[in-house]
């Protein structure tokens, strides 16, 4: 790939996509028409290629603001990692989707036991603690339910409204990718348009 001056390596790939994007435009490929030929268009391309640098500092704001959402998701991931580090990150999902079906499963078995035991008129102390630490693990597992369908279920009312809670982009990679296409657009009528049609190419400058 083009070494493309003035961007990051992983941001060149979005600025040549932009400037080709633009190259094929109805306006631009009109003023081409003189001589269309892929001569041209390269001398074009790489014109743009060579003023990389004065044409993203038209969307410098845009690219700013990017970067640092960029940063803050990395900021967060690596926080996510460091919390719960074992494997890809599952731990954590693991919990909330185990926890609920065996404490469910174990309250079950112990109210089973100790009514069937206050039935039967057997050690009624220990039948009365069997059927508490039943009940102990049914509100257990209405509690870690409840959490665990508490993320899934706000992540869903933020894609919905487009925004979270506090009136801010969604976090992580939906928020990353909007400031991108923030930039990529800002980029595009700000910057790439803008010299794409005030500067001809050299093979049809007089």
């Amino acid at each position: 790939m083009t070494n493309t001056p003035g961007l990051r390596p992983e941001d060149r790939a979005d600025f040549e996509s932009v400037l080709r994007l633009a190259l094929g435009l109805v306006d631009i490929r009109s003023a081409l028409l003189g001589e269309p030929t892929v001569r041209t268009s390269a001398s074009l391309y790489a014109q743009a290629l060579a003023a990389a640098e004065e044409i993203t500092a038209a969307a410098s704001d845009e690219y700013r603001d990017y970067l640092a959402v960029r940063k803050a998701a990395e900021r967060l991931k690596g926080l996510r990692s460091k919390r719960f580090p074992t494997g890809d990150g599952a731990l954590w999902p693991a919990l909330v989707v185990l926890t609920p079906l065996v404490a469910g499963a174990a309250a079950a078995v112990l109210l089973l036991i100790g009514y069937g035991l206050h039935l039967a008129d057997a050690e009624p102390e220990f039948a009365a603690s069997v059927t508490t630490a039943g009940w102990v693990l049914a509100l257990t597992t209405v509690v870690t339910a409840f959490v665990g369908l508490r993320a899934p279920l706000r992540t869903a009312v933020r894609r919905r409204s487009g925004r979270g809670l506090d009136g801010q982009e969604p976090e992580g990679g939906d928020a990353v990718e909007g400031a991108r296409e923030k930039r990529r657009q800002a980029l595009l009528e700000r910057g790439v348009l803008p010299y794409l049609r005030s500067h001809p190419p050299e093979s049809l400058a007089p």
